[in-house]
């Protein structure tokens, strides 16, 4: 059985709302994902694997960190 938060990790990104507020174009006209807000400071950014590893790499080019 796969690690819950090993799957988690390779679907999900959580950043704080005004970097991903900053991307342009908007994540989510680049890719497949779902952006779903989370209070007041933060986004959490859900896709396929392969949506968020290709997402990941997009926001890396353009400087956003993510731990």
């Amino acid at each position: 059985m796969p690690d819950a938060a090993r799957l988690r990790d390779s679907t999900q990104i959580v950043l704080p709302r005004e970097t991903l507020d900053a991307v342009e174009p908007p994540l989510s006209d680049e890719f497949t994902v779902t952006v779903v807000p989370e209070g007041d400071r933060q986004c959490r950014v859900i896709g396929s694997p392969v949506e968020i590893k290709a997402a990941s790499e997009y926001l890396a080019r353009r400087g956003v960190t993510m731990r």
